[in-house]
């Protein structure tokens, strides 16, 4: 899912803020206005992806004809790729199938083993060591 937010930049002596109307408390920066630019989106998608993972819609996003910076900002477009961002960053759980030997599944069912959690300790172990 892409989402497009109208977001304002003022620049600064350190750079540039960027804040995002739409999304209450949604204010970023970066030294650059590109910088600013990638800052602002990941925030936003933060912003949305928290939203989302708490079951509750994107919020709706303003006409970029409707937002009026304070004097010196200026309004431009931020394009949130939500399912790159959720993929890289998201907390929701998963779904997957698995498949095991049957002698396997009647020993691990034998001691009552949770299988989705062997498998993640399973997969975040191997994940931290790929990391270090």
């Amino acid at each position: 899912m892409k989402l497009i937010y109208p977001a304002i930049f003022y620049e600064g002596e350190g750079g540039y803020a960027v804040e995002v109307p739409d999304l209450p408390g949604c204010v970023s920066g970066g030294a650059s206005i590109s910088e600013a630019i990638v800052m602002g989106t990941d925030a936003a998608a933060g912003w949305v992806l928290d939203e989302i993972e708490d079951g509750k819609p994107a919020p709706k996003a303003s006409a970029i004809q409707d937002i009026h910076p304070n004097e010196g900002g200026f309004v431009s477009l931020l394009v949130l790729d939500m399912d790159t961002y959720a993929e890289k960053h998201g907390n929701k759980a998963v779904r997957k199938n698995l498949t095991i030997p049957a002698w396997l599944n009647a020993f691990a069912e034998s001691r009552h083993i949770n299988f989705s959690q062997v498998l993640k300790d399973s997969l975040i172990t191997l994940y931290r060591q790929e990391q270090t």
